[in-house]
């Protein structure tokens, strides 16, 4: 339950109420000084940096592929290890981040991601992303999808629905697990099998309906089809009457952060005839992907460029398939039966 707004004060006053005694004995000196020297230590900072410097360690955690240790954090910005461990200690508590209790690495926090959403949804970015997906419906003629990987779960970002009576409707926001979804397996196949494994859980995975992969074994394998096709795929595996296929939006290092999908009752469609429809999402998805990534200016760093979409995904190799590809072969345990 995100904190009462009213119990939280101001950053600045938090953060400097987290300095060592030794570094408020150190503001104190310098304030009564008044000197006109600019202080440089946290304890010494006008309140401004203060709050500056502990978004930064935000922005650290955000960007990075994985969770982060305090002692990544710590050499990441150049902080002293204490004054890292209270600003990470005071963000966790405004549940901004989450601290993993086995590994004890922090990540992104359910207040953040909300404040994220919100940004999102209120962003003149998302008029063109919503006109994206309009236009792909309207080519379609079934809803298509805009999802992100967030945390274990593969989060909606924005839908648009068929005017079809028959249809799943489903709001932005709604959250689906990872192993029977066509997005999350997109986002799975590109993970190493720890990575994979951390997510997903133990033998046997949560089934939803009789066609739910929950072996390990089974889903390596699908994974692996996934892969080599560029194509997430979804049938009955999750709602009974419904199919699914989903393509990667990727930055310019071929990294995957967001999906376009297009969902369909199976009575009305199967996996097999939504593959006609691959040349659409991806059109769809490079629309989106130009609204998202920013042009690549060689960061300082070394690390590929950053979307606008944060996402907790190991980097992949880039994409082969052209815009108009369609995969020759369906995964075999994909049938084609309709439900009456």
């Amino acid at each position: 339950m995100l904190r009462r707004r009213e119990h939280a004060g101001s950053a600045e006053v938090i953060l400097r109420e987290y300095c060592s005694l030794d570094d408020s004995f150190r503001f104190a000196r310098a304030k009564h000084a008044a000197t006109v020297r600019p202080l440089n230590r946290l304890g010494e900072m006008p309140a401004e940096s203060i709050a500056l410097r502990a978004f930064a360690v935000l922005e650290e955690i955000v960007r990075a592929a994985a969770p982060m240790s305090l002692d990544e954090v710590t050499h990441a910005r150049g902080l002293p290890k204490p004054t890292a461990f209270r600003i990470l200690s005071l963000l966790q508590s405004a549940d901004l981040l989450r601290r993993e209790p086995l590994t004890k690495r922090y990540t992104v926090g359910p207040r953040l991601t909300a404040f994220a959403l919100d940004l999102w949804r209120q962003s003149t970015l998302r008029v063109q992303w919503h006109r994206a997906l309009e236009l792909a419906v309207d080519e379609i003629g079934e809803s298509c999808n805009l999802t992100i990987l967030e945390g274990d779960k593969v989060l909606y970002l924005d839908r648009v629905e068929t005017r079809r009576p028959l249809r799943l409707h489903l709001e932005p926001g709604t959250r689906v697990p990872l192993h029977c979804t066509a997005s999350g397996k997109l986002f799975l196949c590109q993970m190493s099998r720890k990575e994979m494994d951390k997510l997903v859980g133990p033998e046997p995975l949560e089934s939803f309906t009789s066609k739910t992969i929950t072996q390990l074994a089974d889903l390596y394998a699908e994974l692996d089809r996934v892969r080599e096709t560029e194509v997430g795929t979804h049938d009955c595996e999750l709602f009974d009457d419904s199919v699914a296929v989903a393509v990667p939006i990727t930055d310019s290092s071929g990294y995957t952060y967001a999906a376009v999908a297009v969902h369909a009752p199976s009575s009305r469609e199967s996996v097999r005839s939504c593959m006609r429809h691959l040349p659409t999402l991806r059109a769809a998805a490079a629309s989106i992907a130009a609204t998202m990534t920013p042009p690549p200016t060689g960061p300082a760093d070394g690390r590929p460029d950053q979307p606008l979409l944060p996402a907790a995904l190991s980097a992949r190799s880039k994409r082969e398939a052209t815009a108009d590809h369609i995969p020759d072969v369906v995964p075999e345990n994909l049938g084609t039966s309709k439900l009456e």
